[in-house]
Formats: C-alpha cells, sequence, structure tokens
C-alpha cells in the first residue's frame, strides 16, 4: 500500500492549500520584504514522514546555513549531493507519475521579522519565483501549501499565519516528483529554492494585477487595458508623462481600449518603451511598456506590419558556478553580448527565465518566443512515447498550470512575440488545450509548439534541425515535398503558415558549418523567417582535477549513473563566456547590412567602383552607423578614410561610390568597408563593427612553375640543402633548429560533430547513418598511419622521397612524393598527395606535420597573411577576413570544454614562426593549380594526444610544437544533432599538391 507521502510527492496535481492565481510580476510601491539570504538547511536522502521541523520550537543548531537562492548540489562542495545532466533520459525509472523512495529531500528554516504596520494589509503574500522540484510551505507551524512547476512564480496567502515580530517560515523541497516527468529539458538536475523568495503587503484597495495590450499602426499606439482590482480600488488612474496620458475610470466597467497619439513603435532594433503607471489611492503599479502590433498575414509573421527574420539563440539559464541563479548584471552583459553579435531574437529554452530577464529584453531589445516550463522527451522511445503524459487526461490541469502561469507572469513584455508550449512533449489532448487557452486568453500574439507537425493547434510552421535541403523545399512556392510528420494535405497547410526553426545549427564543440546556407535561404523565401540556433552558452559546472586544474565540468563527472556526457556543452559561448568562432561567423552571416560590390573587384586597377548597400533592419534606419573604409597591400594598411553613405530606411538600399585604390603587382590590395557604431549603446561602445565587407582589387600574378630536375640518382639521402639539413631522406634541422617531416597526417581529433551520429543525411554521400565519422576514419586506421620508404633520389640542389602510407589490416593507401630543391635563396617544398583505390569514406584532413622540439627556444606563436583571426573552415568562413595576425601558440587554439580539432587558418600566403616574438622559420604559399591556398595549425598537441583527452587538463604536457599544413580539411556541419556537412564542402580522398616556399627567420 503505498504511503501518505508517496502518494503526495507521485500526485500530478500542480497545487494545494492557499496557493493564489497566477498574476503578472509587477514592479508596485507596495511594502515587500525579500527573503533571500541565509537559510537553515538539511538534507535527507529519502524524503523524511515526520514534519516537525516546520515546528516553531524545533532545534535546527545542528543544521548546515545554505544560500537562498542556490542550488543545494552545488553548495557545500558534494556534502549535499551532486549535480546530474540528462538530455533525453530521465535520472529515475520511468514509472509516471511515480519516483524512487530514494528521494534527496532539503528542508529549510528561516526567521523574520514582520513590521507593526504590515497587520493593516489586507493579505501578506508569500512568493517564491522558483523551486525545484516540488516543495511545501509553513508559517508558524501552520502549513500553506504546496506546488510544483520549477521554472513557475508562486504565490500563498499566509495572512492569517504571520504575527507582528518574529516569524518562522519553513520549506521542504523534494528533489523528485510526478512535476519531474514534465521537466526533462536537457539540462542540468539542479534541486533546490534558486529563485528568490519574497514577502508581499497587499494593501486593501490595491492594484492585484495589470495587463496593458499594445498596438500600433500609422504613429498611433493603441492601449487595451486590463486592470484586475475590487470596486473598491476604484477611481484607479492611468498615467503616461511622456505623452502626457492620463486616464480616470471611476468604476471596473469604465477600463476601455483607447489611442495614443504621437508615439514611436517598439521593436527589437529600436526598443522605444514608455513607463506608464496605474494607481489607487493604496497602491501604484509602473509597467514598461512598448507599442507594436504582431500578427500573421498568409505565411508572413509580422510586427507593425513588417516582416521579422529571427537571427536567434535558444537560451537556457546557466552559470558555472551558480547554476540557474539569476543575477542581473550577468544576465545584462549576457545580452549586451548578444547585441554585439547581432543576435536579435531568443527562444527561453525550455522554461520562462527569471522576470528580470525580460525587462532587459525589452529594454535592449530582443524579439522573444517565450516557452513554458514543459518537456517530456524521456518519453520518447523510439518515437513511441508510450506513457506520455501529453495525452493522459490526469495531467490536463498540471499542463495548464503550467501555461497559465507562463502567460499570466509575463503577459505585459513587448519584448515577448509569440508564446511557446514547451518543447520535446510529443503530441497530445493536454497540449491543444493548453494552445486553445492562450488563444482565448491572449488574442494579440500567436502559439508556437514544434511537436505539432501536423499544425493541429499551432498558428506557425516550426521544425528542429531540418537540413538545407528540406528547408528550402519548406519555403519555395508550389512545393510538394513531403514534410515531417503530415500527410499531403497537412504539408499544404503547414506550407500557407510562417516558417522557423525553432532550434537549428548545433553549436557543439568546434562548429557548426553551414549558416549562411540557412541565412541565404531566408532572402529568396520569405516563408522562412529564419530561427534559433541550439544554443547560447556552454553549461560547465566549475570544478578543479586531482592535480588542482580548475575546468569545466559536463555529464558523467560527477558520478551520475545515467548522464549524457558533454552533450550539455553546446553553446556559441564557452561556459566561462569567451565568444566562440561560430558565434563570430554567425555575426558574420547575419549581419544587418549587405555589401554588393560592381563586379568582384578582382584586376580593376586603381578604378573606384562602387558598392551596393542595403539596410536589411526589420524598422531602424542607419542613422546610428557610419562607414569606414580601409585599403590594405598584403594586410598592412596604405590608406583608409569614411564612406559616404545616405541615410538608409529600413529595407533601403544606394549604390555608393568607392575610392580609387592604388594596386601593385608585388602585393595583394584588398579594400575593407566596416559599419561602425556612431555613438555607444547600452550594449556596445562607439566604433563597435556591426557589418563588414572586403573586395579584393589585386592584380593577379602568374604561379611560379615547377622546376623538374632531370638527373635524379639514387642516393643515400644524407646531405645539405641551404637551411635544411637531411639524414637518409628525413629532414632533421631547419635554419639550425631539430624539426621533423613532412608527415602525412590525414586525421584530426575529432570534433562533437565528427562524433555524431545524427540520421540528418543532407544528400551526402559522405553520410552513414548511425555510424559517425569519426568512427569510419578509426576504423580505417586514420589516426595510426605507418609509412614505408620506396625511394630516395638527389639531383643537383634537390631532394625527392616517394613513400606508401597505410594503416594496419588495411589495403588502402597513400602515396606521398616529398621534393626538396633550391630556389635561389629559397628552399623550396614540394608534397604530391596520391590516395589508391578503396577508400570509401570522407577523410578530416589531407595535410602533413612538422614537428619541432622546444630546443633553446621554443616555437611559441605565429604570424601570419591570410585569414584570421579566428579559426575557420571550409563550410565556416564568413568570419574570417583577410589579413595580417599574430597570435600565440595557445591563443590560436579554443579550449573547447572536450578537447578537439581547433585552431585551423585558412588560405594562407605568408607565415612566420615565432619564439619569444622574434622570428625563428618563414614560409610562403604557392597556390596549386586551380588556385587553392592551404591551411595551416599550429598546435602543442598531435591530433592523436588530442582525441584521447575528455577535458583539457587531461591534455600531456608537450616539449613539441607541430606545424600542420593542410591542403584540405573535411567541413564542420552540425551532426552532433542535425546535418552532415554539405556535400560541397565534405572531403572524399583526393589528390593533392602543397608548395612552400622557406626562408630562415
Amino acid at each position: 500500500m503505498p504511503s501518505q507521502l508517496s502518494a503526495y510527492v507521485s500526485d500530478p496535481t500542480p497545487g494545494r492549500g492557499a496557493l493564489r492565481p497566477a498574476r503578472s510580476w509587477l514592479h508596485s510601491d507596495a511594502p515587500s520584504r525579500s527573503l533571500n539570504g541565509d537559510w537553515r538547511f538539511r538534507l535527507s536522502p529519502t524524503a523524511p514522514a515526520a514534519e516537525d521541523f516546520a515546528a516553531e520550537g524545533f532545534d535546527d543548531d545542528g543544521w548546515d546555513g545554505i544560500p537562498v537562492p542556490s542550488h543545494w548540489v552545488l553548495q557545500g562542495d558534494g556534502a549535499h549531493g551532486r549535480p546530474i545532466y540528462t538530455n533525453i533520459r530521465y535520472p529515475f525509472p520511468i514509472d509516471p507519475p511515480h519516483v524512487p523512495d530514494e528521494n534527496p529531500t532539503g528542508d529549510y528554516r528561516r526567521h523574520f521579522d514582520l513590521p507593526a504596520e504590515w497587520t493593516r494589509a489586507e493579505r501578506v503574500v508569500l512568493r517564491f519565483d522558483g523551486v525545484e522540484s516540488l516543495f511545501k510551505v509553513w508559517v508558524n507551524g501552520d502549513e500553506i501549501g504546496s506546488a510544483s512547476g520549477s521554472r513557475l512564480a508562486h504565490e500563498f496567502d499566509v495572512t492569517s499565519s504571520l504575527r507582528p515580530g518574529d516569524n518562522l517560515v519553513a520549506v521542504r523541497v523534494h528533489q523528485w516528483s510526478a512535476a519531474s516527468y514534465l521537466e526533462d529539458q536537457d539540462q542540468w538536475w539542479l534541486p533546490g529554492i534558486f529563485r528568490d523568495v519574497t514577502l508581499i503587503a497587499r494593501p486593501a484597495g490595491g492594484i492585484e494585477d495589470v495587463w496593458l495590450r499594445t498596438g500600433f499602426e500609422d504613429g498611433r499606439g493603441r492601449i487595451d487595458p486590463e486592470v484586475t482590482a475590487e470596486p473598491a480600488a476604484f477611481p484607479v488612474t492611468l498615467r503616461i508623462p511622456e505623452l502626457g496620458v492620463e486616464r480616470v475610470w471611476h468604476s471596473p466597467a469604465q477600463v476601455a481600449p483607447f489611442e495614443v497619439e504621437g508615439v514611436r513603435p517598439w521593436s527589437a532594433e529600436v526598443p522605444r518603451l514608455y513607463e506608464v503607471t496605474v494607481a489607487s489611492a493604496a497602491e501604484t503599479v509602473t509597467v514598461r511598456t512598448g507599442f507594436r502590433t504582431v500578427e500573421i498575414r498568409g505565411d508572413r509573421f509580422l510586427v507593425n506590419g513588417r516582416r521579422v527574420v529571427f537571427h536567434g539563440m535558444n537560451r537556457h539559464e546557466t552559470h558555472p558556478e551558480r547554476g540557474r541563479v539569476f543575477d542581473e548584471a550577468h544576465a545584462r552583459e549576457d545580452l549586451a553580448l548578444m547585441k554585439r553579435f547581432n543576435v536579435n531574437a531568443i527562444r527561453t529554452s525550455h522554461y520562462p527565465p527569471h522576470p528580470r530577464l525580460l525587462d532587459l529584453a525589452d529594454e535592449l531589445g530582443f524579439w522573444v518566443v517565450l516557452e513554458c516550463d514543459l518537456e517530456t522527451h524521456g518519453f520518447d522511445k523510439d518515437g513511441a512515447w508510450t506513457g506520455n503524459p501529453s495525452d493522459d487526461p490526469a495531467w490536463r490541469e498540471a499542463y495548464l498550470d503550467r501555461v497559465r502561469r507562463t502567460v499570466e507572469r509575463d503577459k505585459n513584455h513587448p519584448s515577448v512575440v509569440m508564446w511557446s508550449l514547451g518543447n520535446e512533449a510529443g503530441t497530445g489532448g493536454n497540449l491543444a488545450a493548453m494552445s486553445a487557452w492562450v488563444h482565448a486568453r491572449d488574442a494579440g500574439r500567436p502559439v508556437h509548439y514544434e511537436g505539432d507537425h501536423a499544425g493541429e493547434y499551432t498558428d506557425v510552421y516550426s521544425r528542429m534541425y531540418a537540413s538545407v535541403a528540406e528547408t528550402e523545399q519548406i519555403g519555395t512556392d508550389g512545393s510538394r515535398a513531403p514534410l515531417q510528420g503530415c500527410t499531403p494535405s497537412q504539408g499544404a497547410r503547414q506550407r500557407t503558415k510562417p516558417f522557423l526553426l525553432c532550434e537549428y545549427a548545433h553549436a557543439m564543440g568546434n562548429g557548426p558549418g553551414a549558416l549562411d546556407q540557412y541565412e541565404e535561404l531566408v532572402h529568396r523565401h520569405p516563408r522562412l523567417h529564419g530561427g534559433f540556433v541550439w544554443e547560447w552558452r556552454d553549461h560547465g559546472i566549475r570544478a578543479t582535477a586531482p592535480d588542482g586544474t580548475p575546468y569545466y565540468a559536463y555529464g558523467g563527472d560527477f558520478g551520475e549513473v545515467v548522464h549524457d556526457g558533454n552533450f550539455v556543452m553546446d553553446g556559441m559561448v564557452l561556459s566561462d563566456g569567451v565568444p566562440t568562432p561560430g558565434l563570430h561567423e554567425f555575426k558574420a552571416v547575419v549581419q544587418p547590412l549587405r555589401f554588393t560590390f560592381d563586379g568582384d573587384g578582382a584586376g580593376a586597377g586603381d578604378s573606384g567602383g562602387a558598392v551596393t548597400v542595403a539596410n536589411l533592419r526589420h524598422s531602424a534606419d542607419t542613422s546610428d552607423l557610419r562607414f569606414r573604409w580601409r585599403v590594405e597591400h598584403d594586410g598592412r594598411p596604405v590608406d583608409s578614410g569614411e564612406l559616404k553613405v545616405p541615410v538608409l530606411a529600413a529595407g533601403g538600399s544606394a549604390r555608393v561610390p568607392l575610392p580609387r585604390i592604388a594596386v601593385s603587382g608585388e602585393s595583394e590590395a584588398w579594400l575593407t568597408v566596416d559599419a561602425v557604431l556612431a555613438t555607444g549603446t547600452a550594449w556596445a561602445a562607439e566604433g563597435h563593427v556591426v557589418a563588414t565587407a572586403q573586395l579584393d582589387r589585386s592584380t593577379r600574378r602568374a604561379v611560379p612553375a615547377v622546376r623538374l630536375p632531370a638527373d635524379w640518382r639514387r642516393s643515400d639521402g644524407t646531405l645539405t640543402l641551404g637551411i635544411a639539413e637531411f639524414a637518409e631522406g628525413a629532414l632533421v634541422r631547419l635554419a639550425g633548429r631539430a624539426v621533423a617531416g613532412p608527415r602525412l597526417e590525414l586525421f584530426r581529433a575529432p570534433t562533437d560533430n565528427d562524433e555524431g551520429t545524427s540520421g540528418v543525411a543532407e544528400e551526402s554521400d559522405a553520410h552513414v547513418p548511425g555510424v559517425s565519422n569519426a568512427e569510419l576514419w578509426r576504423r580505417d586506421g586514420l589516426d595510426r598511419l605507418t609509412s614505408r620508404l620506396l625511394s630516395v633520389e638527389t639531383a643537383a640542389n634537390a631532394l625527392r622521397t616517394v613513400a606508401r602510407v597505410s594503416a594496419a589490416d588495411s589495403a588502402s593507401s597513400v602515396t606521398v612524393e616529398t621534393v626538396w630543391s633550391l630556389e635561389g635563396d629559397q628552399l623550396e617544398l614540394r608534397v604530391e598527395i596520391e590516395p589508391s583505390g578503396g577508400w570509401t569514406t570522407v577523410w578530416p584532413r589531407i595535410g602533413v606535420r612538422f614537428d619541432l622540439p622546444d630546443g633553446a627556444a621554443a616555437v611559441d606563436g605565429a604570424e601570419w597573411f591570410g585569414l584570421g583571426p579566428h579559426e575557420s573552415y571550409p563550410d565556416s568562413l564568413r568570419a574570417a577576413r583577410t589579413g595580417r595576425f599574430s597570435a600565440g601558440v595557445d591563443d590560436l587554439r579554443v579550449d573547447y570544454a572536450r578537447p578537439q580539432e581547433t585552431g585551423h587558418r585558412s588560405r594562407w600566403r605568408e607565415l612566420e614562426l615565432t619564439s619569444g616574438g622574434a622570428g625563428v622559420l618563414r614560409l610562403a604559399a604557392v597556390p596549386d593549380v586551380q588556385g587553392r591556398l592551404p591551411g595551416f595549425t599550429l598546435s602543442r598537441h598531435t591530433p592523436q594526444q588530442v582525441a584521447r583527452a575528455a577535458h583539457p587538463f587531461e591534455l600531456p604536457r608537450s616539449a613539441t610544437s607541430h606545424l600542420f599544413v593542410d591542403a584540405a580539411q573535411h567541413g564542420l556541419g552540425s551532426r552532433a544533432c542535425g546535418p552532415d556537412v554539405w556535400p560541397e564542402f565534405a572531403l572524399r580522398p583526393q589528390a593533392r599538391t602543397i608548395r612552400l616556399r622557406i626562408t630562415a627567420g
């Protein structure tokens, strides 16, 4: 027979007792008192049956102290348990609505003083903004009530249990409950009281709730007010001082819509807010409102009559030390960083954030898709969704309670332009009921839910991780290509709606690739409204290795029985807040200005030409921008100025003359145009680069022909050629430094996308469903190649070797011909790489490796002329610009949470290796016969060493630098949870040439 306690934690009922209806999170002058701070705390491994801890006379002297808000598993250095990470799987048996008896339970106690004047309040409310998972509240020993819904606000009426002076509040929090089945949201499970606790005095005649629905059309604003207050609270006055508006309503019946002249609209680009007060004699509520109209016309999603393109991020609440505990300064900087990288939208995955975050979104300007606190992904076993609560009537009230609390709390925010029912919860009647409730409550915002594939109860068509090809078919008028989960008629219906990718471009580790392909589709097919990258930030938790080295922990690092590894490290920003190269790529791809130069400019001499500048913004003109230009020869500045671009309205364009550019046959000439902020903003300083473009004005130069000696003869290969010394055909020294190589390298330390097995084939012949590319590379032995020298020959001032490279248990091989020769005062290296038949999969790279032991002075940096400054790969090049750059060896890599391929710089022309700031070796790349230039990577570790490490601190100490020169690299894709590399960027085995000229530094 189940115990009473077991029945309590397994009951899907969302709340009991003195729990009050949901309402807005309002800024009010009514008295309030924060109960944040130090609480007494006790953790039990199972839920205690006794509730004596809530009694006033209970002795808690032996308990620990714990800060509120916090997560108990992040306090006490493991004394209160450890975090658990899962993506889809539940960390407890799937036995809904039941949870295990082994249910960590935290008991909290806190004394507080109630001011005597609070006794005059009509009622006193105790508000919890976030508690994971199920909690029960007592005040002065009286049981008040209980609630669930971890990321939702709950208010309890505690009036009758309070007294002047000292009072006691006690809270019991269960980590697992029936509610946990609805909160399987690809995140850390972090129990505790993690958001604010507030005591609020509600005055007699106060304003219980306010909702200011707004609209905008032709310079006029519209307010449709809803005031929740007792009749005795009236008269109620609404004021907008900046607009000279004052409305007095003497009774609830008089509250009615009205228009306001001379307002400016709110948008994510021009987030114009007006301060509105709604006041009774007893209370004044302040709301910052923005005037905007959200609507769908046909297959267009519009705000203020203009189509919106979401350049968005999925944003979890995460901090490496505090977890989901809100810190306003951290959150403000988070959003400012988004703005600096041209992010204009947020999907609040997969729950409402702390309410203050939406205040910041209103102020800084974002389109927000606000998502309900709901996901049941763990029920999706082989697509069956067996036992899923989404279609079980016993769970309906829990679903409805969650969406009510989501909408009611945040309904006043102009940034919220769409409600989302949740994420990956299958489909069913409970979700349809949620949608019906939202439509009835708020006709001014559409409803989103990706799992409604057939479009039965949602207003927009949404998908996650659709391939580029499939996305194009969704946007193409007249297409009859099948849509996932749709019959032909359902597919036709979905194509009549606006389409968005609620998740795409899975940003796990090094990647994603193909961002520019998705963006191009948005401009060609107006039905496509962009989407939201998964996701904004890595969720690493700061930890310490056994040797004291700090690192960012992921799933499995805390001894979890069930976990999903580093799948929680999938952000455009690392756990420590450092933007990844993927975020730089995103910024370049979605930049709000497009530059189109007349022709391609190549070889155009010193004629100026022109550029067409198009303003792709939704609503902002370009009066906030200046346009700078500069000219560089081989990456060195020679001229600069300001481009005179007229102010362009949103959607406008202009053709602007370019300055005359001096060119030289001896160097490359590049023109760069930057659009920068003319003045500082709340999110960036004056001069911040918003958009950029480059034009190559170089005179094409002939590639020097290969000189082929005719007098080759067999040799022992021990000789000196200029600065190079060889022993038995192998390079041993360059410019007096020990060097080994070039060694064929076909392997790279697999990226998270290389290790991915996503089933989205992207029409790539490189793709084997269910098998990762990395697994195929290891199968083919690319990480364990061996070499057999076939011949060594010399000629006048030249050395040639031929080797066969292959792996154990493989008949496939690569023939490598290496030719060293003196060309004047330069040493030339030419490497011809020729694969045999029989290779059946893509290769990660085609390149060679040089090993440079430290010796007296380590190679510790590089200066180069080529693409930079960040790493770049074939399907992630838009953020790269041609110029001259320098970086230390450690700065050339990115510290991804799981070590992997990093640091590749594409299309270099000149490269100088440095030691202590001084040049030691100079290399010049000669294009191959197709004009292709190589890339380089300078690293302290080999790919094999990197591949063996699960965390950065596990990389071995190195006394050698490794220079990789790659003729080609495989693309990145986003196969960790999305499409594989597009065929154009998939590296099939092929013959390639690497040609370098080397001199001493």
